[in-house]
């Protein structure tokens, strides 16, 4: 894979989870050789990969789309991440050593101080979510786990849940977070895979309550148009 690929693969990437691209969109080879400073060939070969890994979809005629996911889509990707996430919960806490229960911790502190900002930065939010998250994963040293878990789809769901959220459940978040370290602390396998399951059912919910008010107000609308 080429270097240029390689550079129009990260950049399309981040733009769909970042939302910038937004479910639906179509992709034109052409607007975004440009965007990436690249020929058409290397991002042809960057929605080819996007596609393997369902953030892209082709339609019949060939044209290519950010992926909409379904609720129901959602709702599978969610109880896979909550198996898999809960076995390296489990993992991880098994094999953890202080130094990295410490790294949580400041990784923990430095979510809460974004959602005690003024206005809660969900940005900040988001960066130490995913840094958290990694960290418990690099702790369960399973290479498989970690092969599963990347051809989940989830972050375009977790930002679009955390943009969701108001400082009520982004604390919530990060007091489940809490719970997982003194679990990882006292090497309590059992107890670290039961909070990470709560915590991954709990992320679903609200999305799926967001989703649904969403609908229902795309529906309000066209009634009122």
């Amino acid at each position: 894979m080429s270097r240029a690929s390689d550079r129009a693969y990260a950049q399309v990437r981040e733009m769909i989870l970042s939302g910038e691209l937004p479910s639906g969109a179509h992709l034109v080879e052409e607007v975004l050789a440009e965007r990436c400073g690249v020929s058409r060939t290397p991002v042809r070969e960057a929605l080819r990969r996007l596609e393997a890994e369902l953030l892209v979809k082709r339609s019949a005629t060939q044209r290519m789309y950010v992926a909409d996911w379904s609720l129901d889509d959602v709702a599978e990707a969610f109880d896979l991440r909550a198996v898999l996430e809960s076995m390296v919960a489990r993992r991880a806490a098994e094999k953890i050593d202080a130094q990295t229960v410490k790294r949580l911790r400041a990784c923990n502190n430095a979510i809460k101080q974004a959602i005690c900002a003024e206005v809660p930065d969900v940005g900040g939010f988001l960066d130490g979510n995913r840094e958290f998250h990694a960290i418990i994963l690099q702790a369960a040293d399973s290479p498989r786990l970690a092969a599963l878990l990347a051809t989940l789809i989830e972050q375009p769901v977790v930002w679009r849940t955390a943009h969701q959220y108001g400082r009520e459940e982004l604390m919530r978040s990060h007091h489940e977070h809490d719970e997982l370290i003194a679990a990882f602390e006292r090497g309590d396998g059992g107890w670290a895979e039961a909070v990470m399951a709560a915590h991954v059912r709990r992320a679903f919910h609200a999305y799926a309550d967001a989703h649904k008010s969403a609908l229902s107000t795309d529906a309000l609308v066209e009634a009122a148009e």
